[in-house]
C-alpha cells in the first residue's frame, strides 16, 4: 500500500462532505491549492465547486462587480467591518489581483486590503502576521506556486486550527517531489 493512500482518501472524503458549509469547503480547496496538492484532487474539487455554485444564492448577480458591491457601505466604500475577518481581507485582496484593465472596484478592493492588512498585521498573532506581511509582497497569482507551498506549509504547522491530515499529506508529497527532482538531477549531471 502507498504511503500516501490513506491520506488521500481521507482528504477526498473531506472535499465530497456534503454537510461542510460552502465557506469551510472553499477554505479546504484554498489551502489545497496554496500548498501544491489540488492536482491529486481534481476531479473532487470540480464536483465541489459544482455543488457549490449550483446551492449558491450568486444567481441574481449579472456580473461579478455586482459581487463585490455587497462589501460596500452607503458611501460607496469598502465597511470597514471587513477588517474582523483577516483571512476573507487576505482572499478579497488575492481575488483583486486578477484585475484587468477597467475593474475599478478590484483596484478598490486591492488599495483597501492592502491598507487594512498592513494595520491590522501587529495586533493579529505570529503566524497571521507572517501570512499577512509575505501575501502583501507576494501574490499568489504572481509567485511560484511550489515555494508557495513550503510557505503555507511552515505557517500552517504552526496554527493550532490546521487540519493534520491535509499538513501531513502536504508534506508527504512535497518531500516525494524533491526526492523526484533530485533523482532528475543527479540523473542529467550523470
Amino acid at each position: 500500500m502507498n504511503t500516501t493512500d490513506a491520506p488521500v482518501e481521507k482528504l477526498k472524503r473531506m472535499i465530497m462532505n456534503t454537510t461542510d458549509a460552502p465557506v469551510e469547503k472553499l477554505n479546504l480547496i484554498d489551502t489545497l491549492q496554496k500548498l501544491c496538492v489540488a492536482y491529486n484532487f481534481e476531479e473532487e474539487i470540480e464536483d465541489a465547486l459544482q455543488k457549490i455554485y449550483n446551492d449558491c444564492d450568486i444567481h441574481h448577480y449579472n456580473d461579478l462587480h455586482n459581487v463585490f458591491e455587497k462589501f460596500k457601505d452607503v458611501d460607496r466604500k469598502f465597511k470597514s467591518s471587513l477588517i474582523n475577518d483577516v483571512q476573507g481581507m487576505l482572499n478579497l485582496g488575492e481575488a483583486a489581483h486578477f484585475a484587468i484593465h477597467g475593474e475599478d472596484i478590484l483596484d478598490e478592493a486591492l488599495a483597501f486590503t492592502a491598507t487594512q492588512l498592513k494595520s491590522v498585521a501587529s495586533r493579529v498573532s505570529t503566524h497571521v502576521a507572517e501570512e499577512i506581511n509575505h501575501t502583501l509582497k507576494f501574490s499568489i497569482r504572481k509567485s511560484v506556486p511550489r515555494l508557495e507551498a513550503r510557505f503555507f506549509l511552515s505557517t500552517n504547522a504552526r496554527d493550532d486550527s490546521h487540519n493534520k491530515t491535509l499538513l501531513k499529506f502536504a508534506k508527504l508529497d512535497y518531500n516525494i517531489l524533491q526526492l523526484r527532482h533530485r533523482k532528475q538531477l543527479s540523473d542529467i549531471l550523470k
